[in-house]
């Protein structure tokens, strides 16, 4: 099939070689634009303008749809899909109309729960047991176009996102091949999807980061791993007479009661009820370590109250 890819960040580039590995002909690349980033504030592709270019895929990255000639250019290429994976850009009706069997989606969750920018993150804060890769026919509202294809996945009590993430940007290359190969016999059937169980996924807040010890030991343990690694919840201990923020990249559930925010041992701290334990952390301006690194440095932190 003649496809048009567009997609911007490392999730993305597995279902684009996948598309290109079954043989289709990606006539073009749509991805943002290089911006600079990083402590020297380089201007970088993304890591789907680079593949692309290694795959010698022309690349387009406008920097919005709302000049007519980026239109005009999209609908002269003459695709006959368009496969959107975390792209980055709102598409106007006139684009998502231009491909002839239209522009498939791939989403991050089982729709239509989570439907937004973080459906992972969501699904692993919110303590979620499965959530999908889902291939969505795209349409003018905020992923609520009729889905082609699933793949459940389930979720692992201490999963964190980053783990999430890696399995379901595998699944869902696969799942994209599938749906196109599908599509190209006219053999991709689209249920729409239900009216009832919406929820949706708002993008990140880096506000949400701070771990809120009085909260139940399992909503703490869903927080840490729902924003493992990225952005990473965090909480601060007092080490050499001033405040230090650490951010907890895994943990378990823990025996133990006490007043929220204390250190029970080791890092088991006490939360609202029950206590979790602390495996990996990352001390700010450090490298990430397991617990008993992190105290060998630390010391005894036993009876400490950590915010």
């Amino acid at each position: 099939m003649r496809v048009i890819f567009m997609g911007t960040p490392e999730f993305a580039v597995p279902t684009l070689t996948e598309i290109v590995m079954r043989g289709h002909d990606v006539i073009a690349c749509y991805t943002r634009a290089p911006r600079p980033a990083g402590r020297g504030q380089d201007v970088r592709k993304s890591p789907v303008h680079i593949a692309a270019e290694e795959f010698g895929i022309p690349v387009f990255t406008p920097k919005n749809f709302r000049d007519p000639a980026d239109v005009a250019t999209f609908a002269a290429l003459g695709a006959e899909v368009a496969v959107v994976v975390a792209y980055g850009l709102l598409l106007p009706p006139a684009v998502l109309a231009a491909p002839e069997k239209g522009c498939l989606n791939l989403h991050g969750s089982l729709l239509p729960r989570w439907r937004g920018a973080a459906p992972i993150h969501r699904a692993v804060m919110a303590g979620d047991a499965r959530t999908a890769a889902t291939v969505m026919q795209m349409e003018e509202g905020l992923d609520t176009g009729p889905v082609g294809l699933v793949e459940e996945i389930p979720i692992g009590p201490d999963m964190t996102t980053g783990e999430l993430h890696d399995e379901m940007m595998r699944r869902g290359a696969d799942l994209i091949g599938r749906a196109l190969s599908a599509l190209d016999r006219d053999a991709l059937d689209f249920t729409p999807q239900p009216d009832t169980g919406v929820t949706y996924a708002q993008k990140i807040d880096k506000a949400e980061a701070r771990i809120d010890f009085s909260r139940p030991a399992q909503e703490v343990h869903n927080h840490i791993r729902g924003l493992s690694p990225f952005p990473g919840a965090w909480f601060e201990v007092e080490l050499g007479g001033k405040p230090v923020r650490v951010k907890a990249l895994r943990s378990v559930l823990a025996e133990g009661e006490g007043a929220p925010g204390t250190v029970l041992a080791g890092l088991t701290i006490a939360c609202g009820n029950g206590a979790v334990r602390l495996t990996q952390v990352q001390r700010e301006g450090k490298g990430a370590m397991d617990a008993e690194a992190f105290l060998r440095g630390a010391g005894d932190l036993a009876g400490q109250t950590v915010r």
